[in-house]
């Protein structure tokens, strides 16, 4: 198996785990659990982004794309900052509820985009 493959592979596997965890995360502030904050669960994410982060680089260098990135590949950088500004606004106790559900709406609605960019690989003109 090619290294771009075994690259990819993870980079997607690690991208539904980023996904399925801030969701959990969300889903037990919702329901009055913020007890996850004291366990690997507040850790475990970071550690996950890392290699997702890791493995995006990776795939830059490996797929080629290093020295002329595609505009689908730009967007997708500029929206994973937005996830993680409205990530933190929908994590963080210290915000209010409306601000907290704004940003899990926000942060949700850009990384549904992200994944659109990265299964339709849009050519932007």
């Amino acid at each position: 198996m090619s290294a771009y493959v075994i690259l990819k592979h993870l980079h997607m596997t690690t991208a539904y785990l980023t996904i399925s965890l801030f969701a959990l995360r969300l889903l037990l502030d919702m329901v009055g659990k913020p007890g996850w904050r004291q366990t690997p669960l507040r850790w475990i994410p970071h550690a996950n982004d890392t290699v997702l982060l890791v493995t995006a680089i990776s795939l830059l260098f490996v797929a080629g794309y290093i020295s002329a990135m595609p505009g689908w590949i730009i967007a997708k950088i500029l929206l994973l900052v937005g996830y993680i500004v409205a990530g933190t606004f929908a994590i963080k106790p210290a915000f209010g509820k409306p601000v907290r559900i704004a940003g899990a709406v926000l942060a949700l609605v850009q990384v549904s985009a992200i994944l659109h960019l990265a299964m339709a690989k849009p050519v932007f003109g």
